[in-house]
Parts: structure tokens; C-alpha cells; sequence
């Protein structure tokens, strides 16, 4: 009996033994196959990144042809033709008010307290015919001294001598020729 308990434990053991190769043998494969995977999983992230950078450049470089109208068309979009636009002088609390279809111009004053506001007439005739009325026709130009502007009629080349004032009676508006 003794003998039988022997082989029993000899046969255990061995089968313990070939069960710790066997596992050994599978944990091996798991790594070998985790080692694979990861540099798989490397070189596809490399060549996303690859990928990525590439695309990024090729666009970044590419041109596309522009005939004269799409650049008329964008520049038409960028300035939008109004009726009206102001247009500040050296006095932070003053304002020209043009209307940029017939040349009428106002003095515009603000303030904060709301004591000293007002809009008065610079030029309230008409210098063309309803008829020639065309948006953004007249703008005004700043000159270097504060109380003076140029107007100029962007159709036909006509200009102004504009003077503005708080004196209602050194107000003015010249032609120049």
C-alpha cells in the first residue's frame, strides 16, 4: 500500500509538473502575442499620425484659382454700400453724419450726460439729382486741421471743402474747382 501511495504521488507530480509547463508554455504565447499586438498597434498609430501630418500640408499649400469676378464678388460683400456712415473728427464728442447717396451731411454731438446733444445741418440740399442718387457716391476725407473734411463725389470727381463748427455761422460746405 505503501507502494501504491508512492506511484499515485509520482503520477500527481508529474501531472503537476507537465500542468506548470503547459502553463508556462500558454503564458509565454500570451506575452509574445501582447508584444505583437502592441507594436501592431505602434506602427498603425505612426501611420495615422503619418497620414494626418501629410493631409494637413498638402492643404495647407493648395491654391485654388480665382478669376476677376469671384474677387469683385468678395469685395463687393466685404463693403457693404449704405446710405448713411458716420465719420468721427479730432473732437471725441463729434460726428459727421453723411448720407452717402446725395452728399446731405449733419453735425452729430453726443456727450454722456445727455446735456449737450444734438444733429444740425452741415449741407441739407442735395448736391445731385434723385435720379444720380447711388449709394456710397460721396465719403469724406479728414484733413489736418480738426474742423475741415474733404467731401468728394466718388462718380464724377467733384469735391468739397466741408467746415464744421459749434458756431452755427463758421459752418460751411465750398465747392472746389
Amino acid at each position: 500500500m505503501v507502494r501504491l501511495a508512492f506511484s499515485l504521488s509520482s503520477d500527481f507530480k508529474t501531472t503537476v509538473v507537465a500542468h506548470a509547463t503547459y502553463r508556462k508554455r500558454q503564458q509565454k504565447e500570451t506575452a509574445r502575442q501582447k508584444t505583437n499586438d502592441s507594436l501592431i498597434y505602434s506602427d498603425m498609430k505612426k501611420i495615422i499620425l503619418f497620414t494626418i501630418i501629410v493631409l494637413t500640408t498638402m492643404t495647407s499649400f493648395a491654391q485654388v484659382e480665382k478669376d476677376e469676378s469671384d474677387i469683385s464678388q468678395n469685395a463687393q460683400k466685404s463693403f457693404l454700400a449704405v446710405k448713411y456712415r458716420l465719420f468721427p473728427t479730432e473732437n471725441m464728442w463729434t460726428f459727421i453724419k453723411l448720407n452717402t447717396r446725395n452728399g446731405e451731411m449733419w453735425q452729430v454731438q453726443y456727450d454722456i450726460e445727455g446735456n449737450d446733444r444734438f444733429e444740425t445741418d452741415l449741407n441739407f440740399i442735395p448736391l445731385v439729382t434723385k435720379e444720380e442718387e447711388v449709394n456710397d457716391r460721396f465719403t469724406l476725407y479728414s484733413t489736418q486741421n480738426i474742423y475741415t473734411f474733404i467731401l468728394l463725389d466718388q462718380l464724377d470727381g467733384k469735391i468739397w471743402q466741408v467746415q464744421w463748427s459749434m458756431e452755427p455761422e463758421y459752418r460751411a460746405i465750398v465747392p472746389i474747382e
